[in-house]
């Protein structure tokens, strides 16, 4: 009941333009566990259509192995981000909700509400 309530709070849409535009040919998804430090993979990393980036993992500072593209990054809500400024503004910001904590989480950034 509770998840059918917030999914009336939220305004329907859809995939910003540029996203749905896309073929996604290719598509990478960028993991944070650090497996690409020291590789200097950044430039390949870049040349992706579309590049998922999971977790907070951090970009900034390691571009030369990560690249610095960022379609769409998907996270739990505690890595959402804490300021406008973290996350390019042309990219998507997925929260991946499965605890019940999550679902306060999103009914208090609905509402404007403090958590």
């Amino acid at each position: 009941d509770k998840l059918k309530d917030l999914l009336e709070l939220l305004p329907e849409h859809d995939l910003p333009e540029d996203l749905k535009s896309k073929n996604c040919k290719r598509c990478v998804v960028v993991g944070s566990g650090g497996i690409l430090h020291g590789l200097e993979l950044g430039h390949l990393l870049n040349q992706f259509d579309i590049v998922i980036r999971l977790n907070d993992a951090p970009v900034q500072g390691y571009t030369d192995h990560v690249g610095n593209k960022t379609t769409i990054r998907m996270t739990y809500p505690e890595g959402a981000p804490l300021s406008e400024h973290e996350y390019p503004p042309a990219s998507l910001f997925v929260a991946v909700l499965f605890k019940r904590v999550d679902f306060n989480w999103l009914q208090a950034m609905v509402k404007n509400e403090t958590l």
